[in-house]
């Protein structure tokens, strides 16, 4: 894969942000990867002061971490710090189909047919945001606003790993069928069940990456 050459306008920033975070999610930028600011200001056919501030924005996110020596390097995909973020998306995600439950509200289960679809193709992107948008259903049905903005302060962090296992076609599948059971434990209103699917739906994910990150390393593949 390439970097998307961004198109002429007055303000780039936003582009650059937006186009380097999906380089690092689908994993054209890779995990532990250095990266430059006039090297990505070529790339993307741009003055180098808007990739300056994209890159303060990724590594304020912690999309980004400071290489040794100097410079930037893609965040590697830490398995400490994995557990820890699936922690919070369990208990978020968790509390979120509770009350969308209680609350005796409905996820449209064309979410899921949409994710089936293009889990059955290669955009990486469009999984994501279709992933996104299941679980964003859920946050606003939980009719708590602090639980979607606690959330989503994590989820620039989820489109990483995330990304790491959907370019691998193994698992789509059984994701969208966790997802579909979830949101027929919240339109039953089965409060119980759809908070411990949600959570359960969260530390399978954590075991996927897991070992996704081992095996790679097994094969050499991580980055020093």
């Amino acid at each position: 894969m390439s970097l998307t050459k961004i198109p002429s306008r007055t303000d780039y920033v936003d582009l650059v942000y937006t186009n380097l975070r999906d380089a690092i999610s689908d994993g054209t930028l890779r995990p532990g990867e250095r990266i430059t600011q006039e090297d990505l200001a070529a790339r993307l056919d741009v003055s180098r002061s808007p990739v300056l501030q994209a890159l303060r924005l990724l590594k304020k996110e912690g999309l980004l971490e400071e290489a040794p020596g100097r410079g930037l390097i893609v965040t590697r995909l830490d398995p400490e710090r994995i557990g820890h973020l699936y922690q919070i998306r369990g208990a978020l995600d968790g509390l979120a189909a509770k009350l969308a439950a209680e609350r005796k509200q409905k996820i449209s289960l064309a979410l899921i047919e949409h994710g089936r679809q293009v889990a059955r193709g290669s955009d990486v992107h469009a999984m994501i945001d279709a992933d996104m948008a299941f679980h964003q259903a859920i946050y606003e049905a939980s009719g708590n606003p602090l639980v979607a903005e606690n959330a989503f302060l994590h989820w620039v962090h989820f489109r990483l790993l995330m990304g790491a296992v959907l370019q691998r076609s193994a698992g789509r599948d059984g994701i969208w069928d966790e997802h579909h059971a979830i949101a027929q434990a919240i339109n039953r209103g089965d409060a119980a069940l759809a908070a411990q699917l949600s959570e359960q739906h969260a530390e399978a994910a954590r075991h996927v990456l897991i070992a996704h990150l081992k095996a790679l390393e097994s094969a050499d593949l991580l980055p020093a």
